[in-house]
């Protein structure tokens, strides 16, 4: 038990001090990069600093297991060249009992991670979209799903001009994002309040258009709405809104934090949209942890022999290659989880599994005994 607890503290250490150093690279990349994208804005170095503090969290956490394959080369090196794990190998230790300590250090970061970091990403990460948005002065469009309901927003355009905003409400919408299923158009003027409530039982986004089918046109304006109102079979309402555009409104899945990503994606598919991507993230998190576990699993494979003799930087190059695989493994497999063709559970769970039995099958290939 201290020969575990001291090798899953040795991993410890070489986590936070190859975190540290990715946390400052990145935030100095981000820095400049602001800089160089906001030239014009003059928000300065220090509105620069904050906007890569902001952003900073995202890229962060999406490099964790390189993170942790990097950091378990760096303690099974340091343990040989020490002899330290020839001493541990003398007196009995299995290898598998050598990895244990660190593969439940990295499920603890993982899910230490996921339970943590993840939520402070979502908040950090929409923090920044605001103030980009500030910056730039757009994000007109935006798109929310409430628990019986689609809501939009978009410009009102007059001779392609913008005069006003348009708030549309819809029951649900097709998964394509095209049709909105009884919608109403609340149309407001550019100095005022509502002038305008449009009823149709459907919506289709065209191009640069709204079809609407069976509408009720009610013009707040006039003393009795309900009077005053006009009925026809179709109506063209122009728009500057497109299916991809809506489909994007929702955000990122990174954005949603993941306790609270089931009741997101309840919602979505209650308006009729496809919740494929947030479905694949939300496995994807919960298996976060086992591939962090699975990155030191892969290091241990090529590194944890004794270094006299052996050709370690050839080792490390291989460790680190197999686990950027694992890496981009895991990538595609998410790219094919949201087009549909793998389901998610198979889209997360898959690749640490297979990167975890390739790497223990080579760790009781080169086992003594």
């Amino acid at each position: 038990m201290i020969l575990a607890f001291y090798v899953a503290r040795r991993f410890l250490r070489s986590f936070l001090m190859v975190a540290g150093v990715f946390l400052l690279i990145l935030f100095l990349i981000d820095m400049i990069e602001m800089i160089r994208r906001f030239s014009d804005r003059d928000i300065g170095v220090t509105g620069a600093a904050r906007l890569a503090a902001l952003n900073i969290a995202d890229s962060f956490y999406s490099i964790l297991p390189l993170i942790t394959v990097l950091s378990a080369i760096a303690m099974f090196l340091n343990l040989a060249r020490s002899s330290e794990m020839v001493a541990i190998r003398a007196s009995g230790r299995s290898a598998l009992r050598v990895i244990g300590a660190p593969v439940v250090a990295a499920l603890m970061l993982g899910a230490l991670a996921v339970g943590l970091i993840n939520p402070l990403v979502a908040a950090t990460g929409q923090s920044y979209d605001e103030a980009v948005a500030q910056i730039d002065r757009q994000g007109q469009q935006t798109v929310s799903v409430g628990d019986s309901a689609v809501w939009l927003r978009q410009a009102m355009q007059t001779d392609g001009e913008d005069s006003g905003q348009i708030v549309i409400r819809a029951r649900r919408a097709s998964p394509d994002a095209i049709t909105l299923y009884g919608a109403s158009f609340l149309v407001f003027g550019e100095d005022s309040g509502p002038i305008r409530r449009i009823e149709a039982r459907e919506a289709h986004l065209g191009t640069g258009e709204w079809e609407l089918t069976d509408v009720s046109d009610f013009p707040l304006d006039q003393p009795n709405p309900q009077a005053a109102v006009t009925r026809s079979d179709t109506m063209r309402l122009a728009s500057d809104l497109t299916a991809q555009g809506i489909r994007d409104g929702f955000g990122r899945p990174e954005s949603v934090p993941v306790w609270q990503l089931p009741a997101f994606i309840a919602g979505l598919e209650r308006a009729g949209f496809s919740a494929a991507r947030h479905s694949v993230w939300f496995q994807m998190e919960l298996a976060r942890p086992f591939l962090m576990a699975a990155m030191v699993i892969i290091a241990a494979a090529f590194t944890m022999q004794h270094v006299r003799g052996r050709n370690t930087g050839g080792a490390v190059l291989m460790a680190f290659a197999a686990g950027i695989g694992l890496f981009f493994l895991r990538n595609l497999a998410q790219i094919l989880g949201d087009n549909g063709q793998i389901t998610p559970s198979m889209a997360a769970w898959t690749p640490p599994l297979v990167g975890a039995l390739l790497a223990l099958a080579l760790i009781l290939k080169r086992e003594d005994g």
